[in-house]
Protein backbone atom coordinates (compact mmCIF):
# COMPACT_ATOMS: atom_id res chain seq x y z
CA UNK A 1 0.00 0.00 0.00
CA UNK A 2 1.48 3.26 -0.85
CA UNK A 3 2.15 5.97 1.68
CA UNK A 4 -0.10 8.92 1.70
CA UNK A 5 2.25 10.49 3.66
CA UNK A 6 6.27 9.81 4.22
CA UNK A 7 5.68 8.71 7.57
CA UNK A 8 2.24 8.44 9.75
CA UNK A 9 4.15 8.03 13.08
CA UNK A 10 3.46 11.73 14.04
CA UNK A 11 0.99 13.72 12.70
CA UNK A 12 1.72 17.45 11.10
CA UNK A 13 1.17 20.74 12.73
CA UNK A 14 -0.86 23.50 11.73
CA UNK A 15 2.41 25.58 11.12
CA UNK A 16 4.53 22.54 9.73
CA UNK A 17 3.14 20.17 7.13
CA UNK A 18 5.78 17.64 7.62
CA UNK A 19 5.23 14.53 9.81
CA UNK A 20 8.19 14.59 12.52
CA UNK A 21 9.77 11.40 10.97
CA UNK A 22 10.14 11.46 7.20
CA UNK A 23 10.90 8.79 4.90
CA UNK A 24 13.56 9.64 1.85
CA UNK A 25 14.75 8.04 -1.35
CA UNK A 26 17.87 9.45 -2.42
CA UNK A 27 19.34 7.72 -5.53
CA UNK A 28 17.31 4.13 -4.82
CA UNK A 29 18.47 4.41 -1.24
CA UNK A 30 16.18 4.49 1.63
CA UNK A 31 17.06 6.87 4.65
CA UNK A 32 14.57 7.51 7.57
CA UNK A 33 14.92 10.07 9.88
CA UNK A 34 13.29 13.20 11.84
CA UNK A 35 11.96 16.47 10.43
CA UNK A 36 14.41 18.49 13.01
CA UNK A 37 17.61 16.65 11.33
CA UNK A 38 16.22 17.73 7.65
CA UNK A 39 16.37 21.56 8.89
CA UNK A 40 19.22 21.46 11.15
CA UNK A 41 21.24 23.78 8.99
CA UNK A 42 19.76 26.70 7.88
CA UNK A 43 19.96 27.81 4.17
CA UNK A 44 20.67 24.67 3.14
CA UNK A 45 18.87 22.49 0.43
CA UNK A 46 16.94 19.88 2.87
CA UNK A 47 15.96 23.23 4.83
CA UNK A 48 14.53 24.72 1.57
CA UNK A 49 12.81 21.42 0.84
CA UNK A 50 11.43 21.11 4.42
CA UNK A 51 10.62 24.26 5.79
CA UNK A 52 8.30 25.42 2.69
CA UNK A 53 4.24 25.21 2.98
CA UNK A 54 3.66 23.43 -0.38
CA UNK A 55 4.25 19.66 0.37
CA UNK A 56 2.88 18.36 -3.13
CA UNK A 57 5.72 20.52 -4.86
CA UNK A 58 8.34 18.13 -3.55
CA UNK A 59 9.24 14.51 -5.93
CA UNK A 60 7.85 11.50 -4.12
CA UNK A 61 8.28 7.46 -5.52
CA UNK A 62 6.01 5.17 -6.06
CA UNK A 63 5.90 4.72 -2.28
CA UNK A 64 5.11 8.12 -1.05
CA UNK A 65 9.00 8.78 -0.07
CA UNK A 66 10.67 12.31 -0.40
CA UNK A 67 12.87 12.00 -3.82
CA UNK A 68 16.25 12.97 -4.05
CA UNK A 69 18.21 12.07 -6.82
CA UNK A 70 21.53 12.50 -5.99
CA UNK A 71 24.44 9.79 -4.78
CA UNK A 72 22.60 7.36 -2.16
CA UNK A 73 25.59 6.12 -0.74
CA UNK A 74 27.05 9.37 0.12
CA UNK A 75 24.16 11.06 1.41
CA UNK A 76 24.97 8.86 4.97
CA UNK A 77 27.50 10.89 5.29
CA UNK A 78 25.31 13.83 4.67
CA UNK A 79 22.88 13.01 6.84
CA UNK A 80 25.35 12.72 9.51
CA UNK A 81 26.64 15.93 9.42
CA UNK A 82 23.07 17.18 9.52
CA UNK A 83 22.49 15.41 13.10
CA UNK A 84 25.45 17.54 14.86
CA UNK A 85 27.45 19.35 12.62
CA UNK A 86 30.39 16.88 12.60
CA UNK A 87 32.16 14.93 10.08
CA UNK A 88 33.73 11.62 10.85
CA UNK A 89 34.75 9.32 7.88
CA UNK A 90 36.76 5.97 7.57
CA UNK A 91 39.68 5.59 7.58
CA UNK A 92 41.47 5.80 3.82
CA UNK A 93 37.87 7.19 2.28
CA UNK A 94 38.66 7.41 -1.10
CA UNK A 95 35.19 9.32 -2.31
CA UNK A 96 36.14 12.52 -0.55
CA UNK A 97 35.87 14.88 -3.70
CA UNK A 98 33.21 13.04 -4.89
CA UNK A 99 31.23 13.53 -1.40
CA UNK A 100 32.48 17.36 -1.65
CA UNK A 101 30.86 17.50 -4.69
CA UNK A 102 27.51 16.36 -2.77
CA UNK A 103 28.10 18.69 -0.05
CA UNK A 104 28.06 21.50 -2.30
CA UNK A 105 25.07 20.36 -4.37
CA UNK A 106 23.17 20.05 -0.57
CA UNK A 107 24.27 23.68 0.56
CA UNK A 108 26.48 22.92 2.99
CA UNK A 109 29.16 26.04 2.94
CA UNK A 110 30.84 24.17 6.17
CA UNK A 111 31.08 20.93 5.16
CA UNK A 112 32.58 21.60 2.04
CA UNK A 113 35.40 23.74 3.64
CA UNK A 114 36.18 20.81 5.94
CA UNK A 115 36.39 18.08 2.62
CA UNK A 116 38.78 20.82 0.58
CA UNK A 117 41.82 19.38 0.00
CA UNK A 118 44.88 20.99 2.62
CA UNK A 119 47.11 22.89 0.25
CA UNK A 120 50.78 23.32 1.01
CA UNK A 121 52.65 26.49 1.02
CA UNK A 122 54.15 25.34 -2.16
CA UNK A 123 50.88 24.95 -4.01
CA UNK A 124 49.81 28.60 -2.97
CA UNK A 125 52.66 29.55 -4.46
CA UNK A 126 51.56 29.33 -7.76
CA UNK A 127 51.08 25.21 -8.07
CA UNK A 128 47.86 23.89 -8.91
CA UNK A 129 45.44 23.66 -6.01
CA UNK A 130 43.15 21.15 -7.79
CA UNK A 131 44.52 17.63 -6.74
CA UNK A 132 43.49 14.28 -6.14
CA UNK A 133 42.42 12.71 -3.06
CA UNK A 134 45.04 12.19 -0.57
CA UNK A 135 43.86 8.43 0.29
CA UNK A 136 44.53 7.76 -4.16
CA UNK A 137 47.07 10.10 -5.55
CA UNK A 138 46.73 9.55 -9.54
CA UNK A 139 49.55 7.45 -10.93
CA UNK A 140 52.36 9.35 -12.60
CA UNK A 141 51.12 12.74 -10.90
CA UNK A 142 54.58 13.24 -9.36
CA UNK A 143 56.54 12.87 -12.13
CA UNK A 144 54.75 14.65 -14.39
CA UNK A 145 54.81 17.79 -11.96
CA UNK A 146 58.70 17.80 -11.35
CA UNK A 147 59.03 17.75 -15.05
CA UNK A 148 57.26 20.94 -15.11
CA UNK A 149 59.15 22.73 -12.19
CA UNK A 150 62.35 21.73 -13.43
CA UNK A 151 61.25 23.56 -17.18
CA UNK A 152 62.31 20.25 -19.04
CA UNK A 153 61.59 19.72 -22.69
CA UNK A 154 61.34 16.05 -23.60
CA UNK A 155 61.16 14.06 -27.27
CA UNK A 156 57.42 12.73 -27.41
CA UNK A 157 58.87 9.16 -27.27
CA UNK A 158 60.81 9.98 -24.20
CA UNK A 159 57.51 11.56 -22.46
CA UNK A 160 55.63 8.78 -23.11
CA UNK A 161 58.32 6.59 -21.38
CA UNK A 162 58.24 8.48 -18.48
CA UNK A 163 54.59 8.36 -18.02
CA UNK A 164 54.53 4.57 -18.64
CA UNK A 165 57.20 4.40 -15.88
CA UNK A 166 54.63 5.87 -13.59
CA UNK A 167 52.29 3.20 -14.21
CA UNK A 168 51.57 0.41 -11.38
CA UNK A 169 52.06 -2.79 -12.46
CA UNK A 170 48.86 -5.71 -11.59
CA UNK A 171 46.27 -7.42 -12.65
CA UNK A 172 42.11 -6.83 -13.71
CA UNK A 173 39.82 -9.48 -14.06
CA UNK A 174 36.77 -9.06 -16.63
CA UNK A 175 33.55 -11.55 -15.62
CA UNK A 176 30.46 -11.46 -17.28
CA UNK A 177 27.18 -13.71 -17.26
CA UNK A 178 25.76 -13.46 -20.92
CA UNK A 179 23.11 -15.42 -22.75
CA UNK A 180 21.70 -15.95 -25.89
CA UNK A 181 19.16 -17.53 -27.94
CA UNK A 182 19.88 -20.55 -30.41
CA UNK A 183 17.06 -21.62 -33.01
CA UNK A 184 16.62 -25.41 -33.86
CA UNK A 185 19.42 -26.81 -35.62
CA UNK A 186 21.11 -23.95 -36.34
CA UNK A 187 19.60 -22.61 -39.12
CA UNK A 188 17.73 -19.19 -37.62
CA UNK A 189 19.95 -16.49 -36.66
CA UNK A 190 21.07 -16.48 -32.81
CA UNK A 191 19.08 -13.45 -30.66
CA UNK A 192 22.85 -11.63 -29.94
CA UNK A 193 24.46 -12.12 -26.75
CA UNK A 194 22.91 -9.94 -23.85
CA UNK A 195 25.11 -9.07 -21.02
CA UNK A 196 23.77 -8.20 -17.62
CA UNK A 197 26.90 -7.02 -15.97
CA UNK A 198 30.29 -6.39 -16.43
CA UNK A 199 32.34 -7.25 -13.17
CA UNK A 200 35.22 -5.86 -12.10
CA UNK A 201 38.05 -7.37 -9.55
CA UNK A 202 41.27 -6.43 -8.26
CA UNK A 203 43.16 -3.96 -6.91
CA UNK A 204 40.96 -0.48 -6.01
CA UNK A 205 43.29 2.35 -7.27
CA UNK A 206 43.89 -0.28 -10.58
CA UNK A 207 40.28 -0.11 -11.37
CA UNK A 208 39.13 3.36 -10.76
CA UNK A 209 42.63 4.29 -12.73
CA UNK A 210 41.07 1.94 -15.81
CA UNK A 211 37.65 3.08 -15.79
CA UNK A 212 36.78 5.84 -13.51
CA UNK A 213 33.24 7.51 -13.54
CA UNK A 214 31.98 4.56 -15.36
CA UNK A 215 33.06 2.50 -12.30
CA UNK A 216 30.24 1.66 -10.51
CA UNK A 217 31.19 1.13 -6.61
CA UNK A 218 27.97 1.68 -5.10
CA UNK A 219 28.62 -1.79 -3.28
CA UNK A 220 31.85 -1.10 -2.28
CA UNK A 221 32.04 2.59 -1.66
CA UNK A 222 34.66 2.44 1.23
CA UNK A 223 37.05 0.37 -0.29
CA UNK A 224 40.57 1.78 0.57
CA UNK A 225 42.87 2.22 -3.10
CA UNK A 226 45.21 -0.11 -2.21
CA UNK A 227 42.87 -2.57 -0.99
CA UNK A 228 41.02 -5.55 -3.88
CA UNK A 229 38.00 -5.93 -4.20
CA UNK A 230 35.53 -7.91 -6.71
CA UNK A 231 32.57 -5.91 -5.81
CA UNK A 232 32.69 -3.38 -8.37
CA UNK A 233 30.84 -3.29 -11.74
CA UNK A 234 30.55 -1.36 -14.94
CA UNK A 235 28.05 1.51 -15.30
CA UNK A 236 27.92 0.11 -18.98
CA UNK A 237 27.80 -3.50 -20.81
CA UNK A 238 29.56 -3.02 -23.84
CA UNK A 239 32.53 -5.50 -23.12
CA UNK A 240 34.67 -4.24 -26.41
CA UNK A 241 34.16 -1.11 -24.17
CA UNK A 242 36.28 -2.16 -21.21
CA UNK A 243 38.43 -3.89 -23.30
CA UNK A 244 39.29 -0.30 -25.24
CA UNK A 245 39.73 1.05 -21.57
CA UNK A 246 42.38 -1.66 -20.28
CA UNK A 247 44.04 -1.51 -23.71
CA UNK A 248 44.67 2.46 -23.25
CA UNK A 249 45.61 2.18 -20.15
CA UNK A 250 48.72 -0.52 -21.13
CA UNK A 251 46.77 -4.01 -19.78
CA UNK A 252 46.31 -7.17 -22.66
CA UNK A 253 44.92 -9.92 -21.77
CA UNK A 254 46.93 -13.06 -20.75
CA UNK A 255 43.93 -15.34 -19.59
CA UNK A 256 40.55 -16.38 -20.09
CA UNK A 257 37.86 -19.21 -19.20
CA UNK A 258 34.25 -19.58 -19.46
CA UNK A 259 31.13 -22.57 -18.36
CA UNK A 260 27.96 -22.60 -20.13
CA UNK A 261 24.84 -24.24 -19.59
CA UNK A 262 21.90 -24.51 -21.95
CA UNK A 263 18.06 -25.18 -21.83
CA UNK A 264 15.09 -25.16 -23.80
CA UNK A 265 13.22 -21.73 -24.21
CA UNK A 266 10.22 -23.28 -24.31
CA UNK A 267 8.49 -26.57 -24.19
CA UNK A 268 6.36 -26.00 -27.73
CA UNK A 269 9.84 -24.81 -29.16
CA UNK A 270 13.34 -26.11 -30.32
CA UNK A 271 14.70 -22.56 -29.55
CA UNK A 272 17.44 -23.29 -26.83
CA UNK A 273 19.08 -20.38 -24.33
CA UNK A 274 22.21 -20.40 -24.13
CA UNK A 275 24.09 -18.94 -20.67
CA UNK A 276 27.52 -18.32 -19.90
CA UNK A 277 30.22 -17.13 -16.93
CA UNK A 278 33.40 -15.65 -18.53
CA UNK A 279 36.00 -14.23 -17.18
CA UNK A 280 39.11 -12.46 -18.62
CA UNK A 281 42.40 -11.73 -17.19
CA UNK A 282 44.61 -8.84 -18.08
CA UNK A 283 47.92 -7.64 -16.59
CA UNK A 284 49.96 -4.90 -17.14
CA UNK A 285 53.74 -4.80 -16.63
Amino acid sequence: MALADPAGCAKPGEDNPFPDIIELNVGGQVYITRHPTLVSVPGSLLWEMFTQKNVRSLARDSKGRFFVDRDGFLFRYILDYMRDQQLVLPEHFPERSRLQREAEYFMLPELVKMLAPKLSKQNSLGDDPCQSDPEEPSPGAEPARSLGSAGATMPSSAGAAAGTEGRRAGFITIGYRGSYTLGRDSQTDAKFRRVARIMVCGKTSLAKEVFGDTLNESRDPDRPPERYTSRYYLKFTFLEQAFDKLADAGFHMVACNSTGTCAFAHDQTDDRIWTSYTEYVFYRE
